[in-house]
């Protein structure tokens, strides 16, 4: 592979892809640039007080955006074909770091939840890493179906089920939703049927609901949803100060770098809250600006979705951008009280290195899948000249 196409901007292929793969490369960088602008800006205060570098927290991003620069530019130069091929195998190394995470001593907590492993002096998160390979490994399966046997199936079926349960015992209610959503999406694309996808919806609400009921502070986060101004100082405090960033924005926002909520009162505001910190400072025009940017990926994502003429990478389209999109919204509602409170990254702004990997690698395989897309449409054109050649050929020898 030449070096040059490790590094995005300096690609020379570029120009050859197809448009819809072009438009989604440039939105993913726009996307990312306006993540680190917005990291640096909600970072800064809370970096310069803990660590005495207010670029603490962006130094260290930066480093896994290249890390995860390099990991899209393979994936968007190497055939759908191979990485599947290897997904299922990912998939079970991620399964069995989840399970790692359980075990006291080896999982690191925060917030009373066990999420990573310390791998030296880098912390690992299987729940992020394993997202885009759980799209991959679903697509597959799903996109295969009919011609599977009912053991492959339920072995696949029990490994997914595993994934659900083994995150959401850490606990992590936000993600096990979100992943449990692109599974039932993904199945629901491949024309599963019904009753099937009824049961499994059914009994993924119980699961959630049977969560909640065991763990109180699950619990307190869906109460304190409903009136956060009742317990403000408690467990409404998050979502208080949250509401109050979003709601000091107003039309056109303080300014960039000028919001007060990011000053220590708006807890964890450059991971789980920072499309807050973004609303005060850009407001109600800045918000939705990046609604726009969500619905251009959406579109450009269903585009080579319907474009793709392999069932499989249709559903690898389809999956990537209901993991990016969905994830987004389901983080700017949290934000602005409109579902409860969880912990879930905004892609390409929240700080953290899992979850920057792991979107980076989910847009380089929705870019791949328009790629290919687009060569398999020239690929037949080729094959025909070919013939045509050979037929040519072969009747001049013979005259």
């Amino acid at each position: 592979m030449n070096v040059r196409r490790l590094i995005p901007l300096f690609d020379d292929s570029v120009s050859s892809w197809a448009l819809e793969a072009r438009l989604l490369r440039w939105l993913t960088l726009v996307w990312l640039f306006v993540g680190l602008v917005m990291l640096f800006s909600a970072s800064y205060a809370v970096a310069d007080v803990r660590h005495h570098d207010g670029l603490y927290y962006f130094k260290r991003q930066i480093l896994w955006v290249l890390v995860g620069l390099i990991v899209f530019n393979i994936v968007v130069h190497l055939p759908l074909r191979r990485i599947l091929g290897i997904s299922h195998w990912f998939v079970i190394l991620l399964l069995g770091l989840i399970f790692l995470t359980l075990i006291p001593g080896l999982g690191r907590k925060a917030f009373d939840a066990s999420r990573w492993i310390a791998l030296g002096p880098i912390p690992i998160q299987p729940s992020e890493l394993i997202k885009p390979f759980l799209v991959l490994q679903s697509a597959r399966v799903f996109g295969q179906w009919e011609k599977l046997s009912w053991r492959v199936r339920f072995f696949w079926l029990g490994i997914f089920g595993l994934i659900i349960l083994g995150i959401l015992a850490q606990p992590n209610l936000s993600t096990t939703a979100l992943c449990g959503m692109t599974i039932w999406l993904i199945a629901l694309a491949a024309g599963l049927p019904y009753k099937y996808l009824g049961g499994t919806a059914v009994g993924g609400v119980l699961l959630a609901g049977l969560s909640i009921s065991i763990k109180e502070y699950q619990r307190k986060r869906v109460l304190s949803f409903l009136n956060p101004w009742a317990d403000a100082t408690g467990d409404g405090y998050q979502l208080v100060q949250s509401l109050l960033a979003v709601g000091s924005g107003e039309k056109w926002g303080a300014g960039f770098g000028l919001s007060q909520q990011k000053q220590f009162y708006l807890p964890i505001q450059d991971t789980d809250f920072i499309f807050a910190v973004f609303a005060e400072e850009f407001g109600f025009v800045g918000g939705v600006v990046l609604l726009l940017l969500l619905a251009l990926y959406a579109t450009l994502g269903l585009i080579v979705a319907l474009k793709a003429k392999h069932p499989v990478y249709r559903l690898v389209a389809i999956g990537v951008t209901v993991l990016m999109v969905g994830q987004s919204l389901l983080h700017i509602g949290v934000a602005t009280g409109a579902l409860p409170t969880t912990g879930l990254p905004l892609p390409m702004f929240s700080y953290g290195g899992n979850s920057m990997i792991a979107s980076l690698l989910g847009a380089g395989l929705l870019i791949r899948v328009a790629r290919q897309s687009s060569e398999a449409e020239v690929v037949p054109l080729r094959e025909e000249t070919e013939k045509r050649r050979k037929r040519r050929l072969f009747q001049k020898n013979k005259v």
